[in-house]
């Protein structure tokens, strides 16, 4: 059973990084995409970036918004997914939410059946 757990959020200053991590403790070894997702108060939720995780290699996606600032990376051996986040402006604040999903990756949160409770980031200017 996939459980997801992220972890790495913070307040940090206008141009300033984070790294996110999201970690399937449930133990069990599949091969999912991942997706990071984003919602700020009174926002929908949006898609961050995605990676699909396969034996040949990945693929990733970006949002236009994140594109060149945040990179998505993962370790299979730890089942654990990253997020690199550069250059942080104030609009980036919102909570960040990983998800899992058998197949490629999608930009749709709708298509993710497994959901972490999130980490909470806060870009100040």
């Amino acid at each position: 059973q996939v459980q997801l757990v992220e972890s790495g959020g913070g307040l940090v200053q206008a141009g300033g990084s984070l790294t996110l991590s999201c970690v399937d403790t449930g133990g069990t070894f599949k091969i999912y995409a991942r997706g990071w997702f984003r919602q700020a108060p009174g926002k929908e939720r949006e898609f961050v970036a995605g990676i699909g995780i396969n034996l040949s290699g990945s693929s990733t996606r970006y949002a236009d918004s994140v594109k060149g600032r945040f990179t998505i990376s993962r370790d299979n051996a730890k089942n654990t997914v990253y997020l690199r986040m550069n250059s942080l402006k104030p609009e980036d604040t919102a909570g960040y939410y990983c998800a899992a999903r058998g197949g490629a990756v999608s930009e749709s949160q709708y298509d993710y059946a497994d959901w972490g409770r999130g980490t909470q980031v806060t870009v100040s200017s």
